[in-house]
């Protein structure tokens, strides 16, 4: 069992307070809604009293300035760049992280939590927005035959983001799949970067249940973080552009 230091335990009770984040559960399958939560400082309240202190200093980490967006990027479906630019963070972080070839990078679409991340600078805090929670950067070895299943339930959804490859979309099933520009054989095997809440069986991905998962700890918001820096040191901002990696057949 991993032990966490005091400020890891207060740091997420903090921001829940600061930035109106959700508790985290595990789930099968998830739905959402969106709403506004004003907070309110009660000159009563023990709790407030107690998280106080560290308020300058969280707000003054989650307007921290972390990179420029050149463009506004959309999420959407089937494709969409703020997608497009999540999975390329993932795929490009993945390689890196693990050291290892990583073939396909793919990201349930509700779990990107904001609908547009603005043109302009991108803050430490709007990079939380995007992905809250704790998830992990993992990897599976997928037959194609199973890789095939996973795209059918993300063509079932409308179409997920993915990196590393294409797919088209017909009566809610995934064809003309190609992997790194070759058809998916469905006898071959493709390591695959994924969240560990799909990966566990989340959002009814339930035919990669009990595959094996390689984990460093590695979480998918500092997959995003590393990528920014990572795009910055190469003298480049944050973009994406739509590639027709993901298109409806006609």
């Amino acid at each position: 069992m991993r032990k966490f230091p005091l400020a890891n335990l207060i740091l997420p009770l903090v921001l829940g307070i600061f930035f109106s984040c959700s508790t985290v559960y595990q789930a099968r399958s998830l739905e959402y809604s969106l709403y506004q939560v004003n907070s309110s400082r009660g000159t009563d309240s023990s709790l407030w009293r107690m998280l106080e202190p560290y308020g300058d200093s969280i707000r003054a980490s989650m307007s921290q300035v972390v990179g420029i967006a050149e463009k506004n990027l959309d999420k959407g479906q089937p494709e969409s760049e703020l997608g497009n630019f999540v999975v390329d963070a993932f795929l490009t972080m993945a390689r890196k992280q693990y050291a290892t070839q990583v073939d396909i990078a793919i990201m349930n679409h509700g779990g990107i939590r904001l609908t547009q991340l603005a043109a302009g600078p991108v803050t430490r805090g709007k990079i939380f927005e995007l992905m809250p929670f704790d998830n992990l950067l993992i990897l599976q070895k997928l037959s194609g035959s199973v890789l095939q299943q996973f795209l059918d339930l993300a063509a079932g959804r409308g179409g997920w983001p993915v990196a590393g490859m294409t797919m088209q979309i017909m009566d809610g099933k995934a064809v003309n799949v190609r992997v790194g520009g070759r058809p998916l054989d469905p006898s071959a095997t493709y390591t695959v970067a994924n969240s560990d809440f799909i990966a566990n069986g989340g959002d009814n991905a339930d035919m990669l249940r009990g595959i094996p998962q390689i984990s460093n700890g590695y979480l998918m918001r500092d997959a995003l973080f590393d990528y920014i820096a990572w795009l910055k040191s190469q003298g480049k901002n944050i973009s994406a552009a739509i590639g027709n990696r993901v298109t409806n057949a006609q």
